[in-house]
């Protein structure tokens, strides 16, 4: 599938990956000039307007996972995926957005929290748990390796090169522009990326056009010509959506529960005015809801490989966007399409590695080792970086040779264990007073203690599949989550401290005035 790109392509190609490798660069050098601290880095130093920063955050919420990876279940699937990945969660995660979004900004400024964890360990006042949640971030390593694995198959397509060597080209290259630009540089980056974005994702909507000349009905004709599952609401034949439960119930939950990712939550941070918080979510959730319909893409691909091969060779799930692009666009739209899909992995990439590095090296390293120096961490942070690049590097090749159908599925069993261990601490520390630790604690324990129970021991009929849903596994660990954090809340909460009785009783009271 590597040499399916022309000549003509693979030297526009070359040429536009110099380019926008520049404009990168240039960003990240002009940030990391006002990058004096590790402050600096995690939530910069530079006054950003509201509308960048809900570029940045729409960017950094959508991945390679929705314009490459996604699309590519849906032309496996059908209109199920659509229904899953393009409504349920995106209509959960945008109002889960609006909701937790002031809440964990007003408090987050407060507390002066650069990490979720450090968040975690503000509110409920315990390091422990700041360092439990630091360990539990590691998962998101998996979510890292879902966008490497995504750029390498669009690059390795467009430039007909070995897998391998673009992989580690790329981890390189991102890995280490992020040693040093950290958020001054990343809103810049990531707000080129959204507008680049936009017009990418309008224009593999409008890709499919030709296939409507007959209407709605005659373009799930077609779809119903090459399977009739295809046009199914539900499609029992897939290992995502085969009922209501699976494809609907349990994406609405994981989206109300997706936003408490740091790389998502935490960018309302770098607003410095409160009242910037309504524009930025204006901006953000608008764009955001365009990117999340680029699956519709995906039917689009179907139609075009109808029995997914091409020259005779099976094309995985993950490299189906990739061949599509390749095939369907002339070579200047096909470049542009090319350069949205890598902002699309790019931008939520970045903001992975500033958030892991930054918990890893102030949360873990720093605390255990005693290390407090500004220029210590700053350089410490840059080797963390190393090692995760390295350990990068061999997941991706592992998953891009040994895919349990799609990365996707190895990233979700990860990142979904991650933020179902976050929804309840931070359900709570927004929205209920005088919160007992035990409460949150017993909550994320429980959490992943009953997502990789479900997914690893096969709990339930939906686990009994060649491939496993981890959507299952992590919806059943927040109800869980929420059902054990409430019980403890209720039976363990703190009582009205004296002080605020007597001024309740007194706001209560007629006032009294001398004549």
């Amino acid at each position: 599938m590597n040499t399916l790109a022309s000549s003509e392509l693979v030297t526009a190609g070359w040429i536009l990956v110099i380019v926008y490798a520049a404009v990168i660069l240039f960003f990240v050098i002009r940030g990391a000039l006002r990058t004096r601290s590790i402050a600096d880095y995690a939530l910069g130093s530079v006054t950003f307007s509201p509308v960048a920063v809900g570029l940045a955050m729409a960017a950094s919420m959508t991945s390679a996972a929705t314009f490459i990876i996604n699309p590519g279940f849906v032309a496996l699937y059908g209109i199920s995926g659509v229904i899953s990945m393009g409504i349920a969660l995106p209509v959960a995660a945008l109002v889960s957005l609006v909701i937790l979004t002031k809440g964990f900004r007003a408090m987050g400024s407060a507390v002066k929290a650069q990490t979720m964890a450090q968040w975690m360990g503000a509110v409920y006042k315990s390091r422990g748990y700041t360092l439990f949640f630091a360990f539990l971030s590691l998962l998101l390593i998996t979510f890292i390796v879902l966008i490497c694995v995504g750029l390498t198959k669009v690059l390795a397509s467009v430039l007909n090169l070995n897998e391998l060597y673009v992989c580690v080209g790329i981890v390189v290259f991102v890995f280490g522009y992020m040693m040093f630009g950290g958020a001054n540089s990343m809103v810049y980056t990531n707000v080129v990326q959204a507008v680049l974005m936009v017009v990418v994702a309008i224009i593999l909507l409008g890709s499919g056009y030709e296939h409507f000349s007959n209407g709605v009905h005659g373009f799930l004709d077609k779809l119903a010509a090459i399977d009739p599952s295809l046009t199914s609401v539900t499609n029992p034949e897939s290992f995502l959506f085969r009922d209501n439960f699976e494809s609907i119930f349990c994406q609405i939950v994981i989206g109300v529960a997706i936003v408490c990712q740091p790389h998502i939550i935490t960018k309302s941070l770098l607003l410095k005015d409160a009242k910037d918080v309504n524009l930025y979510l204006v901006v953000g959730i608008i764009v955001q809801a365009l990117f999340f319909l680029v699956v519709i893409a995906g039917l689009y691909a179907r139609l075009t490989f109808p029995d997914l091969t091409i020259n005779g060779s099976a094309i995985p799930v993950d490299g189906i966007m990739s061949a599509y692009v390749v095939q369907e666009f002339p070579v200047y739209v096909g470049l542009l399409v090319v350069m949205g899909l890598i902002s699309a992995g790019l931008s939520t990439l970045e903001g992975l590695i500033q958030s892991v590095s930054i918990t890893i090296t102030s949360d873990i390293i720093g605390p255990l080792f005693g290390i407090n120096s500004e220029t210590r961490s700053v350089l410490i942070n840059r080797l963390v970086i190393v090692v995760l690049a390295l350990v990068t590097i061999v997941l991706t090749f592992d998953q891009l040779q040994n895919p349990n159908l799609s990365v996707g599925i190895f990233a979700q069993n990860g990142v979904y264990a991650y933020f179902s261990a976050a929804f309840v601490p931070v359900l709570f520390g927004m929205f209920l007073k005088r919160v007992p630790l035990i409460a949150p604690v017993a909550a994320s324990l429980t959490s992943v203690a009953v997502h990789f129970a479900v997914y690893y021991g096969g709990l339930t009929s939906y686990m009994d599949a060649p491939v496993r849903n981890p959507g299952i596994a992590a919806a059943l660990a927040i109800l869980a989550s929420v059902i054990v954090g409430l019980a403890l809340y209720f039976s363990f909460r703190k009582p009205v401290p004296a002080e605020e009785m007597v001024t309740s009783n007194a706001l209560k009271q007629p006032a009294v005035y001398e004549n």
